[in-house]
């Protein structure tokens, strides 16, 4: 059961953390992996330990804003790998990114933010959803975050407009390619461990199963969404947060 073997997935923003772990964990199902990074030596990392552990993978360093090295590398990586079937879209947080409230941030700022949430992502998915159509078959997961719906936190209104931005494209794109056997969800995530070496000072207070998330809660729910058997599953933007939030 969600067997990838013979899949080609992409996954963006899969340098470090939860990234990494979603391009390991669709590996260790059988997929082929394209691992995505805007810093070359992150990418090339993860890529090392997915080969050393016996299955194919290739690192593609580059940056989702930039439309034109999208599909370029892209299409280079699929004539080493082949076609993309499954799109991970996890870059979604600015290298210089911190919190500031909207009454500090300057237009430049804005951008930053809908430009690698919502433009980035969508460079990524208008790239590979052709394909996948040909085909017949293919799967998008968008990772967004529960502040797309809920308040969150001072200092991250522009992060969670372009998350909420980038949950109204999955929704309305899901009904043009649902037909050509293309799935398209997000999972909007609560408190997960970064796993990024990074000092992590969140804890577990308010979330009902008593603990914060980890790359694995995550990755098992990309390998679900990204599986045959869950075909029937699109348009939608599943809450994986620990009960801490409910839409």
């Amino acid at each position: 059961m969600f067997d990838l073997s013979g899949k080609v997935a992409l996954v963006a923003g899969a340098g470090r953390g939860v990234g990494a772990v979603i391009a390991e964990m669709l590996a260790a199902q059988g997929a082929s992996v394209m691992v995505n990074d805007l810093f070359t030596d992150r990418a090339r990392s993860v890529t090392a330990k997915i080969a050393a552990s016996g299955a194919r993978a290739i690192s593609v360093p580059f940056d989702i804003t930039d439309r034109e090295a999208v599909q370029t590398c892209i299409r280079e990586a699929s004539d080493a790998l082949g076609p993309v079937d499954i799109l991970v879209n996890n870059a979604g947080v600015p290298p210089d990114f911190r919190p500031a409230e909207f009454k500090d941030m300057q237009p430049a700022d804005w951008h930053k933010f809908v430009d690698l949430n919502l433009f980035g992502s969508v460079h990524c998915i208008e790239a590979v959803s052709a394909g996948m159509c040909e085909r017949g078959w293919g799967r998008i997961v968008q990772i967004s975050s529960v502040a797309a719906r809920g308040t969150f936190r001072a200092g991250t209104t522009m992060y969670a407009a372009s998350k909420s931005g980038i949950e109204a494209f999955v929704r309305h794109y899901s009904q043009e390619v649902g037909a050509c056997g293309v799935t398209v969800n997000a999972l909007a995530l609560g408190r997960v461990e970064r796993d990024t070496g990074e000092p992590d000072r969140r804890d577990s207070s308010g979330i009902p199963v008593g603990r914060m998330g980890t790359g694995k809660d995550v990755g098992a729910a990309v390998i679900y969404l990204a599986s045959t058997e869950a075909s029937w599953i699109t348009g939608q933007t599943i809450q994986l947060n620990g009960g801490a939030y409910a839409s």
